[in-house]
């Protein structure tokens, strides 16, 4: 080798350390917390906390962190470096309290990349106070939160309870039955018709969608977030979450194509009817968002959060009850004494129900459903407990540290039905029940869920005992994408 290559390899390494030190001293100056900013674990150069994240078990790290760091503490994992907010109290204190100044949804980067800044979920601002209030009016005029829409969910419940029945008590994993069944409900309000659970394409949309819910928590969606730039041109997982969406906007857009051929502005049939009603009226105000594309993704967020929380709820509903027999034994009495076996199960029959309902908002509580919420962000600078929250930065009001808080549950860990029952055993709300967030962004569908929820399991538990497959343990474990759920299962259901 001459002096001269080696001159030039010296030169070569030099310039590369030069560079990497002076990436690396950007990388420690960009992401330097703030002053007064909550403690957290130690993040390095543009990896931030990944490091030392098992994504298949964060709410359980974040427990951990909350012990270490207190009940306000930092990581970086979601891209830009975030606040996690613990206990009923600091979570209620931001989302309630000071409700007004976190209203607004940081920019993901995967988000932005499937829906831009459109829909119901993501968007914010002006847009997003428009299309909330007109979603909220017209579901509400197609029966949301009333009991004209009872009747819709009590034949989709004969037809869930039919279908189990077809089964003749052999073991069959029940998921995409539920998820039909479930989502059917928002179909009808939405696109104004229920989907057979022998429509194969339905059935493979529900499935795409269960899989794209499951990726988005995947260790393969929180790269995405921290380095857009490098993923969007990379092959791998994250580039199949894409896809997936796409498959189901293209079956939002099409319906919407097929309501825009036959659409009766004076006989709207469901919500996209009336969207498409609306969109003359507010042509001149391009930013309330009443547009056509804007539309399929408002869509597609009522489609998708109308199916899959209550879907997966319902599904560990049947799973708790053949972990605990005797628990299900109790709501079976109930039912038989209360509503008998003549008719389905009411809405009227709640109040009378005690336990039932009882073991139904601990199933909701010990689903825990989405653990962490869904982020927010600072509006404003603003003080939480002893720190400063500078505006902008993104805040997670850790769902499972308000459900299963020490200080609110007498036995946190136990799937427990007491802890909504008073000592004469009557119903009990418990105001650290907070499966459906809190504040200003609160789930829109909490009325339809809450309805769907009771009447599903009232029905099925009425008709059927649920049981393990002969000689299969149930067991508890779960999977976790961007929402917590029961690994698969099977269970007999014997008809009663």
């Amino acid at each position: 080798m001459t002096d001269i290559q080696q001159f030039t390899e010296w030169i070569d390494i030099k310039i590369f350390l030069v560079f990497a030190s002076v990436f690396v001293l950007f990388e420690y100056v960009r992401n330097k917390p703030p002053k007064n900013f909550p403690p957290g674990p130690l993040s390095l150069p543009l990896i931030g906390n990944l490091h030392i994240i098992d994504p298949t078990k964060i709410h359980f790290q974040f427990a951990e962190f909350a012990e270490k760091y207190g009940n306000i503490f930092s990581v970086q994992i979601f891209g830009p470096r975030a606040v996690i907010v613990n206990g009923y109290k600091l979570v209620k204190e931001v989302y309630v309290n000071q409700g007004d100044s976190f209203v607004d949804r940081p920019v993901s980067a995967l988000f932005y990349d499937i829906t831009g800044d459109k829909g119901l979920v993501a968007s914010n601002g002006y847009a997003w106070k428009q299309q909330r209030r007109f979603a909220l009016s017209t579901l509400r005029k197609f029966g949301l939160g009333k009991k004209s829409l009872e009747p819709s969910i009590h034949l989709e419940c004969h037809y869930l309870n039919e279908a189990m029945s077809h089964e003749q008590g052999r073991p069959f994993d029940p998921q995409f039955l539920i998820n039909n069944a479930v989502s059917n409900i928002i179909c009808i309000l939405v696109f104004g018709d229920r989907f057979d659970y022998s429509d194969s394409e339905f059935q493979g949309l529900l499935k795409t969608i269960n899989q794209a819910v499951f990726l988005e928590g995947s260790i393969w969606a929180q790269l995405y977030n921290m380095f857009p730039w490098i993923m969007r041109r990379v092959p791998g997982p994250h580039q199949k979450i894409l896809r997936l969406w796409d498959k189901v906007t293209d079956y939002v857009r099409a319906k919407i194509e097929e309501h825009r051929m036959d659409c009766d502005p004076s006989n709207p049939r469901d919500y996209i009817d009336c969207f498409l009603g609306q969109m003359e009226k507010w042509k001149d105000d391009e930013a309330a968002g009443f547009s056509l594309e804007n539309l399929c993704f408002c869509t597609l967020d009522l489609f998708v959060a109308g199916t899959e929380t209550t879907a997966t709820t319902i599904y560990w509903s049947l799973l708790f009850m053949i972990k605990y027999p005797e628990i299900q034994a109790k709501v079976q009495a109930e039912i038989d004494r209360v509503v008998g076996s003549s008719r389905q199960p009411s809405m009227l029959d709640k109040e009378n129900l005690p336990y039932t309902n009882a073991v139904i908002h601990e199933i909701q509580r010990m689903g825990n459903i989405v653990p962490l919420n869904l982020a927010r962000t600072a509006g404003k600078d603003i003080q939480i407990g002893e720190y400063t929250i500078p505006k902008g930065t993104m805040v997670f009001g850790n769902l499972t540290s308000v459900l299963f808080d020490e200080g609110e549950w007498e036995t946190p860990q136990s799937f427990n039905p007491r802890h909504f029952l008073d000592d004469q055993g009557n119903f009990r709300r418990r105001e650290a029940f907070m499966p459906f967030s809190a504040g200003k962004r609160v789930c829109l569908g909490e009325q339809l869920a809450r309805m769907e929820l009771f009447l599903f399991f009232t029905s099925l538990l009425q008709r059927f005992t649920f049981k393990p497959p002969e000689d299969i343990e149930p067991s508890l474990e779960y999977k976790l994408g961007a929402t917590h759920s029961p690994k698969p299962y099977q269970f007999c259901a014997v008809p009663r």
